[in-house]
């Protein structure tokens, strides 16, 4: 992929949003789906993939491991190994903290695998501790050196593990693991994420023997080998959900075709509190609203609680509300960088701590502001569309890691809003 260009988004707001939107695929069912491409020998078909960022750092980095990789979006063919290549070096996982679930598959293929660290994150820090302890559960010998994790195992054998957080990629990791261990494991304790559902029926569809992705507790019984597969993308919950929250301020009554509302139940339970009405519309959602916002707090939570990765939008929401909100951010210690920059378009919000108090403002000034992480960006854009005049968000990558045209989706429903190519930092 290209490295990050100039690009910024204008946006002129205080334009109601109404059409029709479809929601693409979810990257983050996406990434590990592609990862375990890497534990069978033949070619996989994934389909509904969104064009993004971090779905080619993931082709290259197959491709580096022996997997040519055509990405043609929606569509990304892993064609047969090439080869045993065990080594995922840090110029890609730098690139993408997802990069660490080639190490499961890997040790679990190969009997060997030599990762790198994938480093710090701009909202906290986000260890692998989970995936080292499980895979040593499952006989792998580990070493960390050099920045590099080093994996090995004659084959891996199953076994019950207890997880001391529930990891979405911790849980992941040691599910793919496992699909080619010998015997049963039980993993306890599990991130209960769409996303991990979804690698469950692509693992079961594999030959694996997958009981309960979804729920807190996990059983695998692996394979000798695994097949290929040809499987479509679930589609991007946060994705929804964030033009749900971008609707909810604006005003107005946009059909989100493909919207998985039954993903969505703790966001659209406190945008229904929030006056913002939810309806099942064929296969997708409609999103209407018309009377004022009112105050919703949100406390974050592993799911089926409110995500964290929605909790910027729904701050940008709040700005819009009658009263006085309060969110609280109980998973990430630094996601909370977006409210400086919500400030300098006149949101009123005080933080203490992990919380953050939010007086509803109405329409917020535009200005030029920086996105410091994905949903950080996806917040600046909901506040530039209810914005009085025009607003800059600059460093778009941060966006485009997440969400595949957004200027071009939120402009066929009525926004004012473009790409723009900055001319200096």
């Amino acid at each position: 992929m290209p490295p990050p260009s100039m690009d910024a988004i204008r946006i002129r707001g205080r334009r109601r949003l109404e059409g029709t939107l479809r929601v693409g695929g979810a990257k983050n069912a996406a990434l590990p789906i592609l990862c375990a491409t890497l534990l069978s020998e033949g070619e996989s078909r994934l389909r509904n993939v969104p064009g993004l960022r971090d779905i080619g750092t993931t082709a290259a980095l197959l491709d580096v491991l022996g997997r040519k990789t055509t990405v043609n979006i929606p569509e990304v063919r892993v064609g047969p190994a090439t080869g045993a290549f065990f080594e995922a070096p840090y110029e890609l996982v730098r690139q993408m903290r997802a990069s660490v679930l080639v190490l499961g598959p890997l040790v679990a293929r190969f009997g060997e695998a030599r990762v790198s660290l994938p480093g710090g994150c701009a909202i906290g820090a986000r260890p692998v501790d989970q995936h080292l302890k499980g895979l040593e559960a499952l006989g792998a010998h580990i070493t960390v050196e050099h920045g590099y994790v080093y994996a090995k195992a004659p084959r891996l054998v199953g076994a019950e593990i207890v997880l001391d957080m529930p990891t979405v990629t911790g849980t992941e990791n040691l599910m793919m693991a496992a699909a080619l261990a010998k015997g049963r494991t039980t993993l306890i304790n599990c991130a209960r994420e769409p996303e991990v559902e979804e690698l469950g029926r692509v693992l079961n569809k594999m030959g694996a023997k997958v009981d309960g992705a979804g729920t807190a507790i996990i059983h695998i019984t692996g394979a000798d080998e695994l097949a290929p597969f040809d499987h479509a993308i679930i589609a991007d919950r946060i994705e929804a959900g964030t033009f749900m929250a971008a609707v909810g301020a604006t005003g107005g009554n946009v059909l989100l075709e493909d919207a998985p509302l039954d993903d969505l139940e703790p966001v659209a339970v406190k945008l229904r509190e929030a006056g913002v009405t939810l309806e099942r519309d064929g296969n997708g959602v409609r999103v209407v609203r018309e009377g004022p916002i009112l105050p919703v707090d949100v406390t974050t939570a592993p799911h089926p609680g409110f995500p964290t990765d929605m909790q910027a939008q729904f701050m940008a929401l709040m700005t819009q509300c009658e009263g006085r909100a309060v969110l609280t951010e109980t998973i990430f210690e630094n996601r909370f960088m977006h409210v400086p920059e919500l400030q300098r378009m006149g949101a009123k919000i005080a933080i203490r701590n992990n919380t953050a108090v939010v007086e509803g403002v109405g329409p917020l000034s535009g200005a030029s502001v920086m996105a410091t992480d994905l949903r950080a960006s996806a917040s600046l854009v909901i506040a530039g569309l209810v914005a009085e005049g025009e607003t800059i968000v600059r460093r778009v990558y941060h966006l485009d890691r997440g969400y595949e045209s957004i200027e071009k989706k939120l402009g066929g429903v009525g926004a004012l809003i473009e790409r723009i190519q900055l001319e200096g930092p």
